[in-house]
């Protein structure tokens, strides 16, 4: 079975049709029903259910089956829609991941009309207001509802690459006012591997035996890594400056605490950027290049040193990444004006 089989198969139960008045019809597909009133929709699900799965499959017929797993019982909404109606502009209080099956599904997200293929996904912060169209065409949308703790552990256990993990954890958890979204593309491969653990993780949701859930946390771990490694994503232009300022911060972090052995192979094992994108990224911040910004680093902890220690010049010259006193020597007096043995006298 695929993972489109699966979500045709949880959304077309004909026994189990909700009445057009039950809460839940409203709560799977919400009709815009107004201009001026924004949605926030709360986690449906109890505090130890940290994940769920929405299935929406639209038959190209202006007719929506949606349907909510885990759930006590197999259920499915019915809406017949016209072609284009969007829901009600809404967020959420948890992180919602969009993941388009089949067909193309178009979202309006802060205003902007954004347009998803198979394979895309969408993961859209809490704060983060949108709305969907019904399309007249066929498409099926797999969305996780994702708990902000179970959200949080992903984060903290770095089961994503460090580009995508610091936007996260900053875009997405620590700065609350703004709202954000990321916009996922699948990259020469990782699309079917993807498939294979959303197929599983709703499986895990739909039948929902012994041991469900601790599965579905790791299967969730897996989805987070391929997207991360497999997968590309775009950003706005303020998202862009927001990501760039964050990884700066972390590679000059990293530069400081292995600044007497940092290589640019070392950066790009680390946080999977091309060689060139770390002395563009220096240089933009700094207006050194990367040696230049390295050998900085490495100076200002030689004087820290030559102040506070009673180390050999020699040694003070090795621990920061010079083997060649004669060379240490050099560029430390065309930095600081004076010898390493003067500079220590100041004291």
């Amino acid at each position: 079975m695929t993972l489109l089989e699966l979500c045709r198969q949880i959304t077309d139960n004909q026994t189990s049709f909700l009445p057009p008045e039950h809460k839940l019809n409203t709560r799977l597909v919400c009709p815009e029903y107004s201009k001026s009133i924004q949605e926030v929709k709360t986690y449906p699900l109890l505090q130890e259910e940290k994940i769920f799965a929405l299935c929406w499959n639209m038959s190209g017929s202006n007719v929506l089956h949606a349907s909510m797993c885990p759930a006590p019982h197999p259920f499915c909404c019915r809406y017949q829609h016209s072609e284009n109606e969007k829901t009600q502009l809404h967020t959420h209080d948890y992180i919602e991941l969009a993941y388009i099956a089949n067909g193309k599904f178009r979202q309006r997200i802060l205003g902007k009309d954004i347009t998803f293929s198979k394979g895309d996904l969408c993961l859209i912060d809490k704060n983060c207001f949108h709305q969907d169209y019904l399309p007249g065409h066929s498409a099926t949308i797999l969305f996780l509802g994702i708990s902000n703790d179970m959200f949080s552990e992903i984060m903290e256990e770095n089961v994503t690459t460090q580009k995508i993990t610091s936007f996260l954890q900053s875009a997405l958890l620590k700065q609350k006012d703004l709202q954000q979204y990321l916009l996922f593309t699948p990259g020469s491969c990782g699309e079917q591997e993807l498939e294979d653990c959303l197929l599983l993780l709703l499986k895990e949701l739909y039948y929902h035996d012994i041991g469900s859930r601790h599965i579905c946390k790791g299967l969730l771990f897996r989805i987070f890594a391929i997207i991360s490694t497999k997968y590309d994503f775009s950003l706005s232009k303020e998202q862009r400056k927001t990501m760039n300022w964050i990884i700066f911060e972390e590679v000059s972090a990293y530069i400081r605490a292995h600044y007497a052995d940092v290589t640019i192979q070392a950066l790009t094992d680390t946080f999977h950027f091309q060689e060139d994108y770390f002395n563009r990224l220096i240089k933009h911040k700094t207006g050194l290049t990367y040696s230049a910004y390295v050998q900085q680093i490495r100076l200002e902890r030689a004087e820290h040193l030559l102040l506070t220690s009673d180390k050999s010049i020699e040694e003070i010259a090795g621990i920061v990444g010079y083997r060649n006193k004669g060379y240490f020597y050099k560029i430390f007096q065309q930095k600081c004006g004076t010898t390493p043995s003067k500079y220590r006298q100041r004291t």
